[in-house]
């Protein structure tokens, strides 16, 4: 028997005219297998990230330390102090400092390390990092398959805490999966306070798409960055609660918006303000449901304030801040988290002439910054913000080293740990990690460097890590140990 269809349900009928051709469906079939892709490679990187578990990194890295570790004739920078502590050890008990005892006090079972009278002092803290992002050029970031861009950053992450970072802020990239890892003990690398993709505004600093992707529409995929998770871009009130809220909900200490644009940017003028009021305070008003906090990249005093306005706890940059945004960070009790952009040999290389002005103009404003960051006693951070520049990651302590030229170094090393590691409090409840760090105390976590040399005299001794640097523990494994070299 043969059925005839009538009119009223041709439109059912599989053929070019069936609704599964239409654009919509199309968009939407194509959506769905970028989507299974993307699976497939997060799949991928999962098992990239496994690899260091199948042989590459030694037994004893993966295991708990198998019995106390005892530091002995070591003089302590603590974190605090202005001056070194002498005449104690530092008793070591799985991942945390369990006492110091006194030079003649003994400890049975314990593998004692002679320090040879070096200086020990908390791992650094870097609070402006980004985990993905910084060993890798932008094309590569914006182009290359996703698993390449984590196990680059994981051979970086190595780096970092060989640098003698044991922890950082990261402000912006996604570093979620890298970060467990690492907690894991299956690839070394620092602690990690992630915020997960920058959230900006079409055309804002955080919008990487090339022109020819404009306009977007209902049916547009989201651009590559999105899809990695490098950023989300996000207008109104709604969208800027659900990019912020897909963060949290994968795992952010602290959320990185962005409001005022960059010296690297395309098309956003630096002097540009981005985001609303409004939409700024939807995303704090996320934040603090969370029990945590915003951050915010920004230059200008403009933007400064109404980032402020609108509740952001810590302004990220600020280089052209006067003296009425100071003011008004130091009266909210806001940080100030500065990075040395000083255009000079460490410096990124711009092509037009236009960015390397502006690039003289932020580096004059650092010179300000600080001063003012001293002048109303605003609670300042140090980070170096090196972003999609390979070469640049190996001058991370020389860089920070930099500060010495506006505070004494026994401040420039305050800061780079307890002061950040009170920075990172802020996360609250957020906060991945529950022991203290940037301080050698009992109980902190047992991240420490050993440095041939007093870098109270010397700061430029964190410099040069490869040479000076000769031990670093973090949650109290040995990542390093040249001593006997």
């Amino acid at each position: 028997m043969r059925f005839r269809i009538g009119k009223k349900y041709q439109h059912l009928v599989h053929g070019l005219n069936c609704a599964c051709h239409s654009p919509e469906a199309l968009n939407l079939l194509d959506r769905m297998e970028k989507g299974l892709s993307r699976r497939s490679v997060l799949r991928g990187i999962a098992a990239s990230l496994a690899a260091p578990a199948l042989g590459m990194v030694s037994p004893a890295f993966a295991q708990e330390p198998p019995r106390p570790i005892l530091l002995k004739n070591v003089r302590i920078f603590d974190g605090r102090s202005a001056k070194l502590i002498d005449g104690k050890s530092v008793l070591i008990i799985g991942d945390r400092i369990a006492g110091l005892p006194g030079e003649s006090e003994t400890v049975g079972d314990a593998e004692i390390i002679d320090c040879g009278g070096r200086t020990l002092m908390p791992g650094m803290i870097d609070a402006h990092w980004h985990t993905i992002l910084a060993g890798i050029s932008q094309m590569t970031a914006l182009t290359a398959q996703v698993p390449y861009v984590h196990l680059v950053a994981a051979e970086e992450a190595e780096r970092t805490v060989l640098r003698g970072f044991t922890t950082v802020r990261d402000t912006g990239g996604p570093s979620f999966s890298i970060k467990r890892a690492i907690d894991e003990n299956r690839i070394p690398g620092p602690r990690i306070y992630p915020s997960g993709a920058m959230v900006s505004q079409t055309s804002g600093h955080g919008d990487f798409r090339p022109l020819y992707e404009l306009p977007r529409s209902a049916q547009t995929n989201l651009s590559h960055a999105e899809e990695a998770g490098i950023s989300a871009i996000a207008d109104g009130v709604p969208e800027v609660l659900r990019r912020v809220r897909e963060q949290l909900m994968l795992g952010a200490s602290q959320i990185k918006i962005m409001t005022g644009g960059g010296v690297a940017s395309s098309y956003d003028p630096i002097d540009g303000l981005q985001f609303t009021e409004e939409e700024i305070r939807m995303a704090v008003a996320a934040a603090t449901d969370w029990g945590t906090y915003v951050c915010a990249h920004v230059y200008t005093a403009k933007g400064i304030k109404r980032a402020l306005a609108g509740g952001v706890r810590s302004i990220e940059h600020g280089q052209l801040a006067d003296e009425e945004a100071a003011r008004q960070m130091a009266d909210t009790g806001a940080w100030w988290s500065i990075q040395p952009f000083l255009a000079d040999e460490d410096a990124n290389v711009y092509p037009s002439a236009e960015q390397r002005e502006q690039q003289k103009m932020i580096a004059e404003g650092t010179v300000r910054a600080v001063e003012l960051g001293k002048k109303f006693n605003i609670k300042m951070a140090l980070g170096t913000d090196i972003l999609f520049n390979p070469k640049a990651t190996a001058t991370q302590g020389k860089q920070l080293a930099k500060f010495a030229r506006w505070y004494d170094n026994v401040d420039v090393l305050r800061m780079l740990t307890s002061g950040n590691a009170e920075l990172l409090e802020m996360s609250g409840p957020r906060n991945p990690y529950a022991g203290k760090l940037g301080v050698i105390e009992t109980e902190a976590y047992a991240d420490v460097l050993l440095i041939d040399g007093n870098p109270l005299d010397d700061i430029n001794l964190i410099a040069d890590p490869a040479t000076y640097i000769k031990l670093v523990l973090k949650s109290g494994r040995i990542h390093k140990n040249t001593l006997g070299a």
